[in-house]
């Protein structure tokens, strides 16, 4: 009987912690939303980069003439690597609207030059259908 008793207590304790484990918060949503974006400018794939960001959006025209400026590069180089490393801090929410610090760095290294841009700014995103989307950024001149 203590046994049976064990396994039922095991059970529920169990239950109460997995039914917390699958509630994802808005601020994990735009951290994520924010990696991805650079994730796929570092993989320089510019189809799942613009897909993080609202269509005809500030940030979208950028991304697209990033996408120009790293082709007309593959044209005269033999490769292009792009490194983004960025941090995430201070992360704001009001309603439908948000707003995150990030500071990194941006790197694009060919076979003739390397660039490095170390500008942190704010990147500010709107939900759409429960998915947050990059709209527009402002860097921070130092």
């Amino acid at each position: 009987m203590k046994r049976k008793h064990f396994f039922v207590v095991l059970f529920l304790i169990m239950a109460i912690f997995l039914s917390g484990c699958g509630i994802i918060t808005d601020e994990e949503k735009i951290r994520d939303v924010i990696d991805e974006y650079f994730l796929a400018i570092n993989d320089q794939d510019w189809d799942k980069a613009k897909s993080c960001c609202i269509y005809e959006s500030n940030v979208y025209h950028e991304t697209c003439f990033l996408e120009d400026k790293i082709n007309d590069l593959s044209q005269s180089s033999s490769f292009v690597i792009i490194i983004c490393l960025v941090d995430i801090f201070d992360i704001t929410i009001i309603r439908n609207y948000a707003s995150a610090y990030i500071d990194g760095s941006f790197t694009i290294i060919t076979d003739d030059f390397s660039v490095t841009n170390d500008s942190p700014g704010y990147f500010y995103l709107q939900e759409v259908y429960n998915d947050w989307k990059i709209f527009d950024q402002k860097y921070i001149v130092r």
